[in-house]
């Protein structure tokens, strides 16, 4: 019993980093597509843009509600620390995602009033303020977060440092960057070669934000430092470096060659590759750089009877999911319509 206590929270937190990776994957190019109305005009590529996204895009949110049931009923330690932390960040999220999904609905149809511009506009500011938000909260739990006696001891401002913006700007761009390859992939003519200009800046962008990101990090504590230089640690994560150069190239010579799937699964890759590195460092820390996830968990009980519904819910909405995608896949055209 004591070690299937011991490997419940392990196998809980593989659970809750697939939740993250399947929202990110998902759900990125969504918001990127939004930010990426700042730099299309057109009125009927937008519509373009907006109708490769519209058969799904309110499923994708699916996986941060999993993702956000999981912290709060396996790991409520964790969960009642680090929301009060990001109490700001997480309510100016969830607000922008709710403004953003009213202006994709209302831009279709207050058009030829006048007002589609506003909508637009909310479109892309849900959008981004979205997107700077996750990846600011992101920072904030790598920075670590000030506990006492188990229960947060800061202030409602101490998520927003340098660091944390970097990691806000750093996935802003790499969200643009999916929503760019996704376009890529979706869509044809005029507007597929401005989102191949488009991806190779935004490539570029995201390739520093990602060097920053790495260089700083190991720089906040000393475990993450020593996760990262000591032997054997470092046989172990040199590959991720690597691979992530290794990507880069893979990702221009894709746009230069005209591939149309290759660069977008260049971009998830590399935010597989992000998100892997981030995982090596804070582990086994679930709030770091103080409680680790045995810490925060609920009691082994409580994690059986939870896994049980997940075994069952979670094969659903992945099929869901898969499913739903299959349905609207090939590229999207002027003369299609979702609306």
């Amino acid at each position: 019993m004591m070690d299937f206590a011991y490997w419940l929270p392990i196998i809980w937190a593989v659970i809750l980093v697939a939740a993250i990776s399947i929202y990110v994957v998902l759900d990125g190019f969504d918001l990127g597509i939004g930010m990426l109305f700042a730099l299309e005009r057109h009125p009927d590529r937008r519509d373009v843009m907006v109708n490769t996204i519209a058969p799904v895009w309110d499923g994708n949110e699916t996986w941060m509600v999993l993702g956000g049931a999981v912290l709060y009923g396996v790991f409520p330690g964790a969960y009642a620390t680090l929301l009060p932390a990001f109490y700001l960040p997480i309510v100016l999220m969830l607000l922008a995602l709710i403004f953003r999904g009213v202006a994709f609905e209302f831009r279709v149809m207050t058009r030829g009033t006048g007002r589609e511009g506003m909508w637009n506009a909310g479109f892309m500011a849900g959008s981004a303020i979205a997107a700077f938000c996750q990846g600011a909260i992101l920072g904030g739990v790598v920075q670590g977060i000030r506990v006492v006696d188990g229960a947060f001891a800061g202030g409602p401002l101490d998520w927003l440092t340098p660091f944390s913006i970097l990691c806000g700007l750093s996935v802003m761009c790499g969200y643009a960057l999916l929503g760019a390859t996704w376009l890529i992939w979706r869509t044809t003519g005029v507007l597929e070669a401005s989102c191949r200009r488009w991806a190779a800046r935004l490539a570029v962008g995201l390739f520093i934000g990602i060097v920053a990101v790495s260089l700083w990090t190991p720089l906040l504590h000393a475990p993450y430092l020593r996760r990262w230089t000591d032997w054997p640690n470092i046989a172990f994560v040199a590959p991720v470096p690597v691979l992530v150069v290794v990507l880069g190239a893979l990702f221009v010579m894709g746009l230069r060659r005209g591939h149309s799937k290759g660069p977008f699964l260049c971009a998830l890759g590399w935010f597989f590759l992000c998100l892997s590195g981030l995982g090596i460092t804070v582990w086994p820390y679930a709030v770091p750089p103080g409680l680790t996830l045995w810490d925060v968990s609920s009691p082994p009980s409580s994690q059986f009877f939870q896994l049980i519904g997940t075994a069952i819910l979670l094969p659903i909405i992945l099929t869901y999911t898969i499913y739903s995608y299959h349905v609207f896949r090939g590229k999207v055209t002027q003369t299609d319509g979702y609306h």
